[in-house]
């Protein structure tokens, strides 16, 4: 298991010359071979115009009971002032593939808030746009949530219908990035989904992506924590909480579905 884990780190602290756009079949998800040689893949990135693009965005606000009460652009809501920001409504998905590993990404080094930093498959906003504003069932964010998963990592949404999806509760928490110029105050919705993916990550949005099975998690942040590679802090609520014990029980999800309580972090 140690050689594995080291395995896992050697590529996933790999900065250039391993390409991301490398398929990953639905039939065979990442490969006897490749498992191997690790399926870690960076990807080099680019000029972050187009994140700058992307600050114009327009979230949506909420309460503290997640109640909607605006919209604002997505630099408004990550300015980090006097020890917060706007907090709006946000997602972190989990993807287990058939084998029960759960993909984990990297993110860009221009990214706003967190670059670099290792994170859960998915993590982003539902916007003030048609079928992304509906809380109830969580369908606006589970719109939304395929709709990044194409963007980030090239998923076609057909692969990720909506009834793949487990919303499992809120969490709610705030964070300070880069020195307290940008951060996060997100109304987080959880969503857990199982699927076998072909990926084509988006080197703006990801530096790397990797399955990681359960016994492997924590020696696998371990190493990359020692390397000065941290985890985003939703990321490691989530894990330090409850993530262990839903990838326990990934067969019977709904005992976990709690839509009333906002556990705040």
């Amino acid at each position: 298991m140690e050689s594995m884990i080291a395995s896992l780190l050697r590529a996933f602290r790999t900065t250039s010359g391993i390409l991301a756009s490398r398929q990953m079949s639905m039939s065979t998800p990442i490969g006897e071979a490749r498992r191997a040689a690790s399926s870690l893949h960076s990807v080099p990135a680019t000029l972050d115009r187009q994140q700058e693009l992307l600050l114009d965005e327009m979230c949506l606000l909420v309460d503290e009971n997640d109640r909607q009460v605006g919209a604002a652009t997505k630099r408004r809501c990550h300015q980090w002032s006097d020890g917060s920001c706007p907090l709006h409504r946000a997602f972190s998905v989990f993807l287990f593939d058939s084998r029960d590993r759960l993909l984990l990404q990297r993110r860009s080094d221009v990214k706003i808030t967190f670059p670099g930093n290792v994170t859960n498959t998915c993590c982003s906003h539902p916007l003030a746009v048609p079928g992304e504003t509906e809380a109830e069932g969580g369908r606006g964010v589970i719109r939304a949530a395929r709709r990044r998963l194409a963007i980030e990592l090239g998923i076609d949404p057909k692969q990720v219908p909506t009834s793949a999806f487990h919303y499992l509760t809120r969490m709610h928490y705030k964070a300070a990035s880069d020195g307290g110029v940008w951060g996060e105050h997100e109304m987080d919705y959880i969503l857990v989904v199982r699927a076998d993916v072909d990926l084509a990550p988006n080197p703006n949005e990801v530096k790397a992506v990797d399955y990681v099975a359960r016994h492997e998690l924590t020696g696998f942040l371990s190493g990359l924590r020692a390397d000065g590679v941290l985890p985003t802090p939703w990321f490691q609520l989530i894990s330090d909480t409850w993530l262990m014990r839903w990838w326990e029980n990934l067969d019977s999800l709904a005992q976990f579905e709690d839509h009333q309580t906002i556990h705040r972090l």
